[in-house]
């Protein structure tokens, strides 16, 4: 219903001025009623100091104080006096917590601020200045401390053994911070983390993080970063861990190369290991019993001072750690001659030949598109503008006198057309050249005369 009346009845423009007039001057009015000016919030840091200030404003100086009092409301508490100074009576300090760190820094009720010393993450809350008076009554304003804890950061990472399920391979730590912290993860590897936080009993927090993966040999030594981002840290927090993920060894031999001939004294095999951590031990045998005399053995290496018949057999080699243990073997062919081995084309001369190879084939192509280019401007159009056409005439026509020439010249010499005299050269010249033609030149025969020959008597 009265949704029905504001649409019948809509505010007009002149009630609305007047109504923002109104609240404008309440809320200036309240303004001019607040007489004890205080901060309205403050931050502070375990350990350090914090001064709280208060005065009293009386435009009219109508007002009679009598006493004023620090009344902090903790954030889950009760409400308690923690200072109190009378002009008569002087200054009394009732909280026993506050007693030995509370000061007044003024000796008077116009400004009764004080100084908390030695501060402590339970002494965040809301501290009110409160004044007696008369004939108004009391006034007060009111201050929120908030207390700021820098985090204790610390990351470390957790030796695994490598398998098949998700385990934690590092931790990360905001200890006792306040406001909390948020940790975040950087890696290389795949995996996913997971937070949790825990509130102490002086409002600060303690978050946590895990990291967590399927390690594999391959993650060993793998890079994580844990980075904390807290509201009192000039700059993020970061730290770099490598992983740890133990395995058993994985074994393999080295060193032979299908040259042990009779009589060759530095062949030498040799045992080699991946693991972590590093193999306990290294044991070698021979399939075919002891291992011969000629074979001596340091370490992982196996060495024979003098090839003969006797190293003709497999060698195993067996290595152990405290997750397990590996073995692999080589079998040896012991020749009667050394063989004669053609070193390969060094890696340089390979790259060398290829980058030649290379270059021949582009000068190649750049000499073909250079002669096609050549060939396509010689087959356009001619640069130049040829002579027009000539009217090609009769052998009478080109016998006919000046005078008459002169006159279809329009009273010009006589000219000569370039093309025509060409045409005619070379129909000389091919008429010369060609034996086939051996008949004598026609007579030239003037206008008038017969082309038929006269009869001939006998």
């Amino acid at each position: 219903m009265a949704r029905d009346y504001a649409a019948r009845c809509p505010v007009s423009p002149v009630r609305s001025t007047w109504l923002l007039a109104a609240t404008v001057l309440l809320f200036a009015r309240g303004i001019a009623a607040q007489k004890v000016r205080v901060e309205e919030e403050l931050e502070a840091y375990p350990t350090e100091s914090v001064e709280l200030r208060c005065q009293f404003i009386d435009g009219g100086g109508r007002t009679k104080l009598t006493q004023v009092s620090w009344i902090w409301e903790p954030t889950d508490g009760q409400r308690d006096n923690i200072a109190v100074y009378h002009p008569m009576y002087g200054q009394s300090f009732p909280n026993t917590d506050f007693k030995d760190r509370v000061v007044f820094l003024h000796n008077s009720l116009e400004n009764p601020s004080i100084r908390i010393s030695n501060l402590r993450m339970s002494d965040a809350g809301r501290y009110t200045c409160e004044y007696a008076t008369y004939p108004s009554g009391n006034e007060q304003g009111t201050t929120t401390l908030t207390m700021l804890a820098k985090p204790k950061n610390s990351a470390k990472v957790v030796t695994v053994q490598a398998g098949t399920k998700s385990v934690v391979v590092a931790q990360c730590e905001a200890a006792d911070g306040k406001p909390a912290a948020t940790i975040k993860w950087l890696a290389s590897v795949g995996g996913n983390h997971s937070t949790s936080s825990t509130n102490g009993p002086d409002g600060t927090v303690t978050v946590r993080s895990e990291y967590r993966l399927v390690p594999t040999p391959t993650d060993n030594g793998r890079e994580v970063t844990c980075i904390v981002n807290q509201r009192t840290q000039e700059r993020p927090w970061d730290h770099a861990m490598k992983l740890s993920v133990e395995y058993p060894p994985s074994v393999s031999i080295e060193g032979y190369d299908n040259n042990w001939y009779v009589g060759r004294s530095d062949a030498t095999l040799l045992c080699l290991a991946n693991a972590n951590p590093e193999p306990t031990t290294i044991t070698w045998t021979a399939v075919s019993g002891p291992l011969p005399d000629t074979v001596v053995v340091d370490g992982n290496k196996l060495m024979v001072k003098k090839v003969d018949d006797a190293v003709n057999t497999t060698f195993i080699c067996e290595v152990k750690n405290k997750h397990g243990s590996s073995k692999t073997q080589i079998s040896t062919l012991v020749i009667e001659e050394r063989r004669e081995t053609t070193p390969g084309p060094s890696s340089g001369a390979v790259i060398g030949g290829i980058l030649g190879v290379l270059a021949f084939i582009g000068i190649i192509i750049g000499t073909i598109f250079f002669i096609r280019k050549r060939q396509e401007d010689g087959e356009g159009p001619p640069k130049h503008k040829p002579p027009p056409p000539v009217k090609a005439s009769s052998s009478t026509e080109m016998n006919l006198d000046d005078e008459t020439t002169g006159a279809l010249n329009g009273g010009a010499p006589p000219v000569l057309d370039d093309s025509a005299k060409y045409d005619n050269v070379n129909e000389l010249t091919d008429h010369n050249l060609d034996p086939s033609n051996h008949e004598p030149p026609a007579a030239n025969i003037s206008r008038g005369e017969s082309f038929v020959s006269p009869a001939m008597f006998v």
